[in-house]
């Protein structure tokens, strides 16, 4: 796992994800992403950030009509609208709204508390554990199953905590390293590793070690 990390590393550079001002942010473009562009979620961010809600009390002031036209780019913006709202409510009753306190917490612990969490899954609770937390959970979305699959790991229909685990188990617990790691699969899925038409030739892993 980790060649294949230096591998992209050197072909892509550094990618110092996830793009966001504030871990509260990262927490609510982790929500917003859930099916959708990150063009997309840029746009809704913004809205948020020019009406001044980009905090957990802000955030929880404003109506649900006023919330879903904010968010409307993201798609989905009535059912997303909601998951936003459950995980502020969290925020604001475990912890005050104060997303410091919750970065004292353990991980495991946290973890437990965000899948509890209507609308968050796994894909979401890691990424604000990774991105906004600094909690060492290695992301697992469609793009590293994608890869995955196609150099021959797995098969492809293996549960999110099996694949999570092939990460964890063959990597040093970094954070920093998770991060990019991540980021750099993701460059990698949307670059070559398409759905549709990928650019197999090109692909840097397939020039370095083929695919399955």
């Amino acid at each position: 796992m980790l060649h294949l990390f230096y591998l992209l590393l050197k072909h892509f550079g550094p990618q110092h994800w996830w793009p966001a001002q504030s871990p509260f942010e990262v927490m609510v473009g982790a929500v917003l992403t859930q099916n959708t562009a990150w063009k997309n979620v840029e746009q809704a961010i913004a809205n948020l950030r020019e009406a001044g809600v980009l905090d957990p009390r802000a955030l929880f002031s404003v109506s649900s009509q006023v919330l879903e036209e904010l968010i409307r780019p993201a798609g989905f913006y009535r059912v997303k609208a909601a998951r936003l709202r459950s995980l502020v409510e969290y925020i604001l009753d475990r912890y005050g709204g104060e997303v410091e306190l919750m970065a004292r917490e353990p991980g495991w612990l946290l973890r437990k508390e965000l899948l509890s969490i209507h609308g968050i899954g796994e894909e979401t609770a890691d990424s604000i554990l990774l991105y906004a937390l600094d909690k060492p959970f290695f992301v697992v979305d469609t793009y590293t199953r994608r890869i995955l699959t196609r150099q021959g790991v797995i098969k492809g229909r293996e549960p999110y905590s099996e694949i999570q685990r092939l990460f964890m188990e063959s990597l040093p617990a970094d954070v920093e390293l998770y991060k990019e790691y991540h980021a750099l699969l993701v460059e990698l899925g949307k670059r070559y590793c398409k759905t549709r038409s990928p650019l197999c030739l090109e692909c840097p892993l397939y020039l370095e070690v083929g695919c399955g």
